[in-house]
């Protein structure tokens, strides 16, 4: 069996915070405030509803909440930008003012980027990897938050047939955006964006098998697999009965190397990456 180790690294945030990132695995809660998200869309559009679920979140070993207000699920429809800070600005404001864990943004908005930062949101992860809105690089470098770029197939560019292939030439311009800009490497963590356009069972397995390559680029990597429709076709299950599938792929991939894990059930998806760091960690015995 192949193991990729992990070199630590500090991952700089905005708010003067930083995260280690390597010596072992990070989980992001999924908490989106939005009525139509794939599986758990309606259940957190109160604040009251969105604070317990930021409470059970942190409680179950979450270091960063990731707060989206747009469906990204295939056939959703788009929301205004006034309609999406309306639903993350006062979420992220509420759980900053209760709760010491760090803050995400999920958003390809510039502007929505800039109101969730400035209401304490420390991480701003975009699922266009900064190829729909390039200026949202620009509030990623002047705030100083992390930013996440993650790799899609959406948009109608020519892909590549090599997955990997594909994966580091779209990166590789998303980092020359970064770069433009002002953002630090020591701001940014790449995501290759299982089930983003990604439509085949095929494609997300290569792309499973293949992770580590990617590590080429330089940067820490965060998946993001939890309950996705490739998922559903092996397990033959509905997107909230997901998990244990989630929790197998996160097994797998942090073996690749990912250090960074977003998903919706943290408590199943710790126990499973704490028998992964206490293996990694162990000394080796002849």
């Amino acid at each position: 069996m192949s193991v990729t180790t992990n070199q630590t690294r500090l991952w700089r945030l905005a708010h003067g915070r930083s995260l280690e990132l390597g010596s072992q695995a990070q989980l992001m809660g999924v908490l989106n405030v939005t009525p139509d998200s794939f599986s758990d869309g309606g259940q957190y559009t109160s604040l009251d509803a969105i604070l317990r679920q930021a409470e059970r979140l942190v409680e179950e070993g979450a270091s960063i909440i990731d707060v989206g207000g747009e469906s990204t699920r295939p056939g959703s429809a788009p929301v205004t930008p006034e309609e999406e800070r309306s639903r993350v600005v006062p979420a992220i404001k509420a759980i900053a003012e209760r709760f010491d864990v760090l803050l995400s943004i999920d958003t390809y908005r510039a502007e929505t980027a800039q109101a969730a930062v400035d209401a304490g949101a420390h991480i701003v992860n975009d699922v266009w990897g900064l190829q729909r809105e390039s200026d949202l690089a620009a509030v990623a470098a002047q705030s100083g938050a992390g930013l996440v770029i993650m790799h899609t197939n959406r948009g109608g560019r020519q892909i590549l047939p090599d997955v990997i292939g594909d994966h580091i030439g779209f990166l590789q311009r998303s980092l020359r955006i970064a770069h433009e800009a002002g953002v630090t490497n020591e701001q940014i963590v790449l995501d290759p964006g299982f089930g983003f356009g990604k439509e085949t069972l095929a494609m997300n397995l290569s792309l499973m098998r293949r992770a580590a390559e990617l590590k080429a680029l330089g940067f820490p990597l965060l998946v993001g697999t939890s309950r996705k429709r490739f998922l559903g076709t092996i397990t033959g299950r509905e997107p909230a009965e997901r998990d244990a599938a989630t929790a197998a792929t996160s097994v797998i991939l942090r073996m690749a190397g990912a250090v960074l894990f977003r998903v919706h059930d943290v408590a199943m998806n710790r126990d499973a990456l704490a028998v992964v760091d206490a293996m990694l960690q162990a000394e080796p015995r002849l």
